[in-house]
């Protein structure tokens, strides 16, 4: 709709006239650009596009079902067993690789080729870089070093967004408007910090403490390993064989946020610097809310853990300091499905199925 602004305008005469439905696409910024002079219909609703979830991935790759045999072990709380668990895991590794943007995916299903996957990923970030110079406007330098900026920042173990990083004289309230754009472009996930873990997570959000994701996971994986083709299609294979052991972290964490956005889960964490009690000292990755209101405990906490030999002791310290609003705490791990000390330890191709926990 972005080339027919005024088509976008005469639809509303088209909408009343009843008979038909009408879906119109287009790209998110240009649209957003290209108003002026028109009048938005009223009747217009809009709905979030994002790239292809794991269940579509799973879909496109001729796993249909895959997801509800997921359910069902989720709901009984019941492990899938070695041989279905590495099955799985081996569909997960492949949706981090390739991503959920649909030309890569459909690449991926025709060819199996990685190198010619990535090569389509590549000119994606390539056409976001485009974007960025094209609608940007007068902050586009500052939206351009934050997008090239988000897989080092997400390197780091805390993975916030640290403007020192970009300058030194760096203020959010100076780049408020960049973080903005970008979410605004689809382009990136922002995680909120969450100053208590209530009903209201975003009333409690500090706007200032974030953590800015990529949209797609894939299309992390390629600007991430920013390699000649020859290596960065081994980074890719070992990545796919779960034989890469540098920043798992940081592909799991961001796979994580993606798939809680795509499941329609405004993204929030938890953070205590606190320098005067050790107790209150934690930092939990993610704060999901159920949307069953009349219950107290409704807030889950998650934890990402990319390792098989992890601890969760941020956890521990979360529940026991909010133990009156907390549903099920949720660990998110490579291993298999189980539950220990009240805490349900899920596989980490589970993440979609997190709000559908059983009170």
């Amino acid at each position: 709709m972005q080339r027919f602004p005024r088509a976008r305008e005469a639809i509303k005469h088209l909408v009343a006239d009843g008979r038909y439905h009408y879906i119109e696409t287009g790209s998110l910024i240009s649209i957003q650009k290209n108003v002026k002079d028109i009048l938005i219909p009223s009747e217009e609703r809009h709905l979030e596009m994002f790239p292809m979830d794991f269940e579509e991935f799973l879909w496109a790759t001729g796993n249909v079902g895959a997801m509800d045999v997921l359910r069902l072990h989720m709901k009984k709380r019941k492990p899938l067993g070695e041989d279905m668990h590495l099955h799985y895991m081996d569909l997960y590794r492949q949706y981090l690789v390739v991503g959920g943007m649909p030309q890569a995916v459909a690449q991926f299903v025709e060819t199996h080729n990685l190198r010619e996957v990535d090569a389509i990923k590549r000119d994606i970030l390539a056409l976001y870089r485009s974007d960025i110079h094209k609608f940007g406007g007068a902050i586009r330098h500052k939206v351009l070093s934050v997008f090239n900026a988000i897989p080092s920042m997400l390197s780091k173990h805390e993975k916030r967004f640290t403007l020192a990083a970009l300058s030194k004289d760096a203020r959010m309230r100076e780049y408020d408007a960049v973080f903005e754009w970008l979410k605004s472009a689809m382009t990136v996930n922002i995680c909120y910090r969450a100053t208590e873990p209530s009903i209201g997570l975003g009333m409690n959000a500090d706007v200032i403490s974030l953590k800015c994701y990529l949209g797609d996971t894939g299309l992390l994986v390629s600007q991430a390993f920013a390699l000649p083709a020859i290596q960065s299609q081994d980074i890719h294979e070992r990545l796919l064989s779960g034989r890469l052991s540098l920043n798992k972290g940081m592909i799991a964490e961001n796979s994580a946020a993606q798939m809680l956005r795509a499941s329609g889960h405004p993204l929030y964490f938890y953070s205590n610097t606190s320098r005067d009690s050790a107790d209150d000292r934690m930092e939990v990755d993610f704060l999901v809310s159920k949307p069953d209101l009349t219950r107290m405990h409704n807030i889950i906490p998650i934890e990402v853990k990319s390792n098989k030999e992890y601890s969760a002791v941020s956890l521990g310290k979360f529940r026991r300091k909010y133990s009156d609003t907390l549903h099920t705490p949720v660990v998110l791990h490579p291993k298999d499905l189980k539950t220990d000390g009240g805490i349900l330890y899920l596989p980490l191709y589970m993440t979609p199925l997190i709000a559908e926990i059983p009170s």
